[in-house]
């Protein structure tokens, strides 16, 4: 559900297709949901013993780490939070761990080679920092968010207090 809607509202209608209908969406969100079932479904079927699990586990915490954590957390707690550095943050996260990953994994890259002797499961802790730092530096340097989106992560952080 939450690929689907990801793909078809977020992704399609919010960014590259914006005048496109409800029906479309739908039929969309339907496609992504099969396509994600599809993909867990021949996972499964060609994993040949629990490491993999274990691995594709770690890498897929290791990517939400990098890549959404540090929008998620600055996003809530601080105020100068704006688009540009989120979409930083979010790209770099995303970018370096899944090319760490790919290399070493895939592309014959060897232990030695291992950045700050961090293997390809957790490499995400690690861009997850380089991440939130990237995301301050472009937020700092990139126009601050309207005062309206400032009072509402002030309202997000205390509840209860304007109401």
């Amino acid at each position: 559900m939450v690929i689907s809607s990801a793909v078809s509202h977020d992704l399609l209608k919010r960014t590259f297709t914006p005048g496109m209908s409800e029906t479309q969406e739908m039929l969309a969100a339907r496609l992504a949901a099969a396509a994600a079932v599809i993909a867990a479904g021949l996972m499964g079927i060609y994993a040949t013993s629990l490491p993999f699990v274990a691995q594709v586990v770690a890498f897929a915490f290791g990517i939400a780490a990098a890549s959404l954590f540090p929008v998620i957390f600055l996003g809530i707690f601080w105020k100068r939070m704006n688009r540009e550095g989120a979409i930083a943050a979010m790209l770099f996260g995303l970018i370096s761990t899944v090319s760490y990953i790919s290399y070493f994994k895939f592309m014959g890259g060897t232990e030695a080679g291992w950045c700050f002797d961090v293997s390809p499961e957790g490499i995400g802790f690690v861009f997850m920092w380089a991440a939130l730092a990237i995301g301050i530096m472009v937020s700092l340097l990139t126009p601050a968010p309207s005062a309206q989106i400032q009072q509402m992560v002030e309202d997000i952080r205390i509840p209860g207090e304007n109401v």
